[in-house]
């Protein structure tokens, strides 16, 4: 195996080796104000029920959207739509229909209120499953209460954030099928 070299790195900026997954858009509403923003900071929570959990900055148009409404739907963008992706982060919903702005095709959520994104390759409806950390850490944690996926393509190309401006692009799928142990994850 090979070894690596290691330096010493600033620990502020060890979030560009540790995201958890692919950017989403995160879709809200409340009482006729609805929002999108874009999101990297995430992780899943359970399987059966499906948790997944968010940090959502309380400066964030969509954070008393998502707190009022006490739901969502996260909306899972691909490679091609990348740089509306980085102008939806860059904008604030208090100011612009981003919906409008940026050319964004929505859909009724079936259990939600807020809009799914047709542009996005899944859409993922949750309900606040645990509000516990909302005011002390910002944590939202959701359950997926619906969910949507395109048959094509199988694998869709998502976007990780790296920082400072910078994506990778998920890459090809491998497989260690018969080495792996379902139980163990």
């Amino acid at each position: 195996m090979k070894q690596y070299r290691q330096h010493p790195f600033p620990v502020e900026d060890v979030r560009r080796f540790l995201e958890p997954g692919p950017i989403v858009l995160v879709s809200t509403a409340w009482r006729g104000q609805r929002d999108v923003m874009t999101l990297g900071w995430h992780m899943v929570m359970g399987f059966s029920p499906s948790l997944w959990a968010c940090y959502l900055w309380n400066e964030n148009h969509s954070f008393e959207l998502a707190k009022r409404s006490r739901e969502c739907v996260i909306n899972l963008p691909t490679v091609d739509i990348v740089d509306t992706v980085v102008r939806i982060g860059n904008s604030s919903g208090a100011e612009i229909d981003k919906f409008a702005s940026f050319g964004l095709s929505t859909t009724p959520g079936e259990a939600v209120a807020a809009p799914r994104i047709r542009e996005c390759w899944a859409s993922f409806e949750c309900r606040l499953h645990d509000g516990s950390q909302i005011n002390k850490h910002n944590l939202f944690i959701w359950e997926v209460v619906r969910a949507h996926v395109a048959h094509r393509p199988k694998t869709p190309r998502t976007v990780h954030y790296r920082g400072d401006g910078r994506f990778m692009v998920s890459g090809p799928d491998i497989s260690r099928k018969r080495m792996f142990l379902p139980e163990m994850l």
